[in-house]
């Protein structure tokens, strides 16, 4: 089974930047991508970014030009860098894998989740 740790959450000032990370460990057949999606209270969870195995991203519009998405292959990590944050970033973040369990199969795992929070 994947497991995904998440860790980088916290307290930030608006217009401020925050970075999360997260490690994907456990035996998988292949890694087709990984991605963020959050959830605010009383909404539902919203992608916010993925990337796929050649570094491939997409982005929600309302992240797009302060969020950057990055990959290390190697250790099947993904990182979230947040820039310029707004308060309504404040949400939990959750890390996502999309991959093969077999050569036919194919699952999502998710993580705990990482609490970001703009201050006031």
């Amino acid at each position: 089974q994947v497991q995904l740790m998440e860790s980088g959450g916290g307290l930030v000032q608006p217009g401020g930047s925050l970075r999360l990370s997260c490690a994907a460990s456990g035996s998988i057949f292949r890694v087709v991508a990984m991605g963020w999606y959050r959830q605010a209270p009383g909404k539902q969870r919203e992608l916010v970014a993925t990337i796929n195995a050649g570094h491939a991203t997409n982005y929600a519009d309302s992240v797009k030009g302060r969020f950057t998405i990055s990959r290390d292959n190697a250790e099947n990590t993904v990182y979230l860098r947040m820039n310029s944050l707004k308060p309504d970033d404040t949400a939990v973040y959750y890390c996502t894998l999309l991959g093969y369990t077999t050569v036919r199969e194919w699952a999502d795992y998710w993580g705990q989740g990482a609490q970001v929070t703009l201050s006031s």
